[in-house]
């Protein structure tokens, strides 16, 4: 049955009406809190900007791990993702990971998409999407490419089912998704392992989680959507 419905998503999500960005044409912003161990240490925020046939995506992360009032961990990160007529053009991000810094850059030169990232440089694959979760398109990719540093994240994606799950009080019917690494010979920092639930009606991502020294996830804050 899983398997049906997971057939179908992907049927849904390349149909005319869901393949490409405009489906998010009413949404202003997405606005999500960052919880580790529970407890809530930061946020991740999108402002969706229109432009004539543009659509920016200005991303800002910020969270930072304390204990008995010492921070022991900082991370601060902005992004942005241009599209042209529902079209990926380009992308770039900054990252600060405590005193470390990161980038990734992916553009276009001659209809080919080139990544210049801290952690991988050159052509980017055929069939690819960027990690930042928001595009219900990233189901039917076979790799994203880490809005942190560029590198490229080969990906299997499995449907766990529907559920209803509580986000701030309120209950919501989801599509459950997996995303693994194709690649097993990884280190274990470097594996991919993330849960993911997409709205069902809307297809508006609500929440995220995974293990990496915690238990983290993204909660969905609030979604606003233009007048």
């Amino acid at each position: 049955m899983k398997k049906i419905l997971y057939i179908f998503f992907l049927i849904l999500i390349n149909s005319s009406a869901f393949s490409h960005i405009e489906h998010y044409k009413n949404i202003k912003e997405i606005n999500f809190d960052i919880y580790r161990n529970n407890k809530l240490i930061g946020y991740h925020n999108y402002d969706f900007i229109r432009e004539n046939d543009e659509l920016i995506v200005k991303s800002k992360i910020f969270f930072e791990i304390k204990k008995l009032g010492v921070v022991l961990y900082k991370y601060r990160a902005e992004g942005i993702e241009t599209y042209r007529n529902n079209k990926f053009i380009s992308f770039s991000s900054s990252t600060k990971q405590n005193k470390k810094d990161k980038f990734c850059k992916i553009f276009m030169n001659d209809n080919k998409y080139f990544i210049e990232g801290s952690s991988y440089k050159g052509e980017a694959p055929e069939d690819f999407i960027i990690g930042t979760w928001w595009n219900h398109s990233i189901v039917n990719k076979k790799s994203q490419i880490s809005a942190i540093s560029g590198r490229i994240i080969k990906q299997n994606v499995s449907f766990l089912g529907k559920e209803k799950i509580n986000i701030g009080g309120k209950d919501i019917n989801t599509l459950h998704f997996n995303f693994s690494s194709s690649d097993k010979k990884l280190s274990k920092d470097k594996k991919l392992n993330t849960d993911v639930w997409y709205e069902e009606n809307t297809l508006n991502w609500v929440k995220a989680s995974f293990n990496k020294q915690g238990y983290w996830e993204y909660r969905l804050k609030d979604i606003k959507f233009y007048k």
